[in-house]
């Protein structure tokens, strides 16, 4: 059967296509293709279970005549012979999906591309805003990977399924629970939450990455500095951009999104999920997604913190204090302080980007909530004139009430 339209052509495969009936299967593609003229050919291998190599020299003739050809609906099977003998790289194949549904299912995870739930006692999955995930899912595969093999601990995702109109990606994560939900139902770990969530931080920043491999945060810093610093007056935002642009380039592992939703208690170990936001550069970058996490999102609105974290704001800002102290290996509140300051220098300005490129003007409280950004900013900018600073390495004790 062929589905034609306009200039589109849908070719159906199905069944076992081997030596015994290849030459017959390509008589029936080309009487199809016959009279179509300069179309675009799709092969519609949903009932495909099984091609041979005589099958697969019928595509190859086939793409000879169209070289746009695109192969959709493939099974696992058939894409590992498509893989293996190179065709995914020659020829654009989609894979068939299995449906997944996420109704009622626990929220574990969440980031600012999607959300992870928990599907079974096994499995979670994580869901795309993007209803056109595929490229983020495979980014975010190849950059969990990596980080992987470098000595990030982290779950691997081994399934791409469709969920509602978007995609998700399945990985096993047995009885984990999220950092978030251990803040908010048991205080009495909370010390030992803001150990563990530095150890890993400072377990990544001490990464260096392979050349190319991932991008430079500084990059998209100076980016949204380059947008809003028209908004600053007396020249403050050419000091911001000097400022970003003065802290050192560095090789080493940055996460991007931080906080305790993404990282999680899975049986005796801490991991680390929602990867995609990975990058290389000094470690301010990091803390200015932190600090915007706990505190900078819901400076105006803190039942914001409330809504996404499950912990309150006083519990927020007491652990972003608490993690930045831990993580500079000091209780000399004027070195927490004084770094402080230096984040929340670009966390505003990021914030400040944020809110004009995803809401324009606004709503009343998005428009008083950049002012209150935009303040604090200038206010800043008087006092600060480096951003750059050493962390140590050790960490000092922690608070455990």
């Amino acid at each position: 059967m062929a589905d034609c339209n306009k200039e589109k052509l849908i070719l159906k495969l199905s069944g076992r296509i081997d030596s015994g009936n290849a030459a017959a299967v390509e008589k029936d593609l080309l009487d199809r293709l016959s009279g179509a003229g300069d179309v675009r050919v799709v092969i519609d291998a949903s009932d495909l279970e099984y091609i041979s190599s005589a099958g697969l020299r019928v595509i190859l003739r086939i793409r000879k005549a169209y070289p746009d050809l695109k192969i959709t609906g493939v099974s696992s099977e058939i894409y590992e012979i498509l893989e293996m003998t190179g065709f995914t790289e020659m020829i654009s194949v989609e894979k068939a999906y299995r449906t997944v549904s996420v109704e009622g299912c626990e929220v574990i995870g969440e980031g600012f591309n999607g959300k992870v739930y928990r599907i079974d006692k096994d499995n979670v999955v994580k869901t795309y805003k993007n209803a056109d995930a595929l490229a983020e899912i495979q980014h975010e595969r190849e950059v969990a990977r990596l980080a992987l093999i470098l000595g990030v601990p982290t779950a691997i995702s081994y399934d791409v399924v469709k969920v509602g109109d978007s995609y998700g990606s399945v990985f096993e994560l047995l009885n984990a629970r999220s950092f978030s939900k251990i803040l908010a139902n048991e205080p009495e770990l909370y010390g030992w939450c803001v150990s563990e969530y530095v150890k890993m931080l400072k377990k990544i920043h001490s990464i260096e990455v392979p050349e190319g491999k991932l991008p430079h945060a500084k990059d998209a810093v100076v980016a949204a500095i380059g947008r809003i610093g028209h908004l600053l007056p007396d020249g403050l935002g050419d000091k911001l951009l000097g400022m970003a642009e003065a802290i050192p380039d560095s090789d080493h592992m940055i996460h991007g999104d931080f906080h305790t939703k993404n990282i999680v208690l899975a049986g005796d170990e801490v991991l680390v999920i929602d990867m995609d936001t990975l990058s290389v550069g000094h470690p301010i970058f990091d803390l200015v997604s932190i600090y915007n996490a706990y505190v900078g999102y819901s400076e105006y609105n803190p039942d914001i913190v409330l809504n996404f974290q499950g912990f309150d704001a006083d519990l927020s800002r007491r652990f972003w204090h608490d993690a930045l102290g831990a993580y500079l290996g000091t209780a000399d509140e004027e070195r927490i302080k004084e770094t402080d300051e230096k984040v929340r220098c670009l966390s505003y300005a990021r914030l400040i980007d944020w809110s004009l490129r995803h809401h324009g003007d606004g709503t009343e409280e998005e428009k008083a909530t950049r002012a209150l950004w935009t303040e604090r900013l200038i206010g800043l900018l008087g006092r600060v004139d480096s951003l750059d600073f050493d962390p140590a390495p050790a960490a000092r004790a922690i608070p455990t009430n």
